[in-house]
């Protein structure tokens, strides 16, 4: 609560766009007030989404929001230069409702890329834990015939990780995909966490990269 000219308490209502954790004392901002307010301007550069169960949903500049129900709305912001739409690329597959659902919600650009027989999701801009030399890193994985039922297995990353301390990171080799070179990370599922067809997905495939990334730095 903040107190206006008159000593009355003003009520504020927070709101979180993309990492920044902001408040407003309007109740029902227009998406044009939100983007001024997280400093997205000029506002017709950029489109603003309301991250919600299922897909986010794309405001119009001048849609208003209801900041009055429980909780901190949560927004992402994708500058209009790039795309005009959220993860929008290459499309020359499909996925499981459940993998584009969950594609669409990383507020990333993400592309399905088929080349040569191999098809590949592509994420662009994935953050990593701290303790390498870069904080962002495009990554893909391969999806064989078969998928979901099919494992997903391994990890590509360009540009190649490496670590600040200068250790060098074991089964690694080069990777030729869409025009570049990949680091390609040999990490495969044991018999102690195997594929769960029914319940394993893109999700917890990239769940299991993070936990791969943490585990590497934490060699000494």
């Amino acid at each position: 609560m903040d107190e206006d000219q008159k000593g009355h308490k003003k009520e504020t209502y927070k709101v979180q766009i993309d990492k920044q954790k902001l408040e407003i004392d309007n109740p029902t901002p227009t998406a044009r007030e939100l983007l001024t307010l997280a400093g997205r301007v000029p506002v017709e550069h950029f489109a603003l989404y309301l991250k919600d169960k299922g897909q986010p949903k794309r405001l119009e500049l001048d849609e208003r929001v209801d900041l009055r129900e429980p909780g901190v709305e949560k927004f992402v912001t994708l500058p209009l230069d790039q795309t005009e739409g959220l993860g929008a690329g290459r499309r020359q597959f499909s996925l499981p409702q459940e993998d584009e659902e969950w594609l669409e919600s990383l507020g990333l650009i993400y592309e399905l890329v088929a080349e040569g027989g191999t098809a590949r999701v592509i994420i662009y801009g994935w953050a990593l834990p701290v303790g390498y030399k870069v904080e962002k890193v495009d990554v893909n994985v391969r999806i064989d015939p078969g998928y979901p039922d099919a494992q997903i297995d391994m990890v590509y990353f360009s540009p190649a990780l490496v670590r600040r301390d200068g250790r060098a990171i074991a089964a690694t080799s080069d990777d030729s995909f869409d025009g570049k070179v990949w680091q390609r990370w040999s990490r495969h599922r044991t018999s102690v966490n195997p594929w769960r067809p029914g319940l394993d997905s893109l999700s917890t495939h990239f769940a299991l990269i993070d936990d791969w990334l943490a585990r590497e730095l934490r060699k000494g």
